[in-house]
């Protein structure tokens, strides 16, 4: 191997090892549950897929006898997804799309504008912490159609929330396009939120019906749609 400062005089032994730990660590590995069941996992992979970031997919299918041995393998945490960059391991959707945030600045995973960036994270906590009544009755299966299941009055109260959220942010940044004009982490992060809504036919104001089928249209997540439809395996409901 030749120097790379210098074509004629061979690289050092550490130069070689710097170069072979570079390319070691050049392709991340996310590991995924079901996409068509793994509402967490969508949001890192459509993240990374939406803004040209390479990586490599590790599925692994869920309520299996071996799921759990095989998550471990990956982080103790015992839950997908799970982001691998050489020796770091970074697991949780939030964490993993903040991590990419900050490795890949340029790309402006998040909103550029102050405010903006501190809503778009702020509904993004909330996405995480939050709307455990949506996710109980109404669970992600996109190949499933449910019109009219799971509506509880405490589904129905976070729907309304959810289409708080979106309206805010449409109107004050999205500039009727995405939530914060651009494609970024937090539509990401409500991208699950949307293929709830299809399955189970929740209908909401046109403007955010409008903003549902931008989202369903993006070709990441319209990537996602796709394989989880290629998928065979019929599961619990997972949230």
């Amino acid at each position: 191997m030749q120097n790379i400062d210098n074509p004629s005089t061979p690289a050092t032994d550490a130069e070689v090892a710097s170069v072979l730990e570079h390319a070691r660590r050049a392709e991340l590995i996310l590991v995924i549950g079901n996409k068509n069941y793994s509402s967490w996992s969508m949001r890192p992979w459509v993240a990374l897929t939406a803004f040209d970031i390479p990586f490599r997919e590790i599925r692994i299918c869920l309520d299996q006898p071996d799921t759990s041995a095989r998550i471990a393998e990956y982080s103790l945490a015992g839950r997908v997804p799970i982001l691998i960059d050489g020796d770091l391991t970074v697991w949780d959707s939030l964490a993993i799309c903040e991590y990419l945030a900050e490795q890949y600045k340029e790309k402006n995973l998040w909103p550029h504008d102050t405010a903006a960036r501190a809503s778009a994270r702020s509904i993004c906590a909330e996405m995480h912490s939050s709307f455990s009544a949506l996710r109980s009755s109404m669970s992600m299966d996109i190949r499933a159609s449910r019109p009219g299941e799971g509506r509880t009055t405490q589904a129905q109260a976070d729907i309304g929330r959810i289409s708080e959220i979106w309206e805010e942010c449409l109107s004050r940044y999205g500039a009727h396009q995405f939530l914060f004009g651009q494609f970024s982490i937090a539509d990401a992060f409500y991208a699950p939120v949307v293929m709830r809504f299809q399955t189970y036919g929740v209908f909401l104001a046109p403007a955010l019906q409008a903003y549902m089928e931008r989202v369903i249209a993006h070709p990441a997540v319209e990537r996602w749609i796709d394989e989880a439809k290629a998928e065979i395996e019929m599961l619990p409901d997972h949230n």
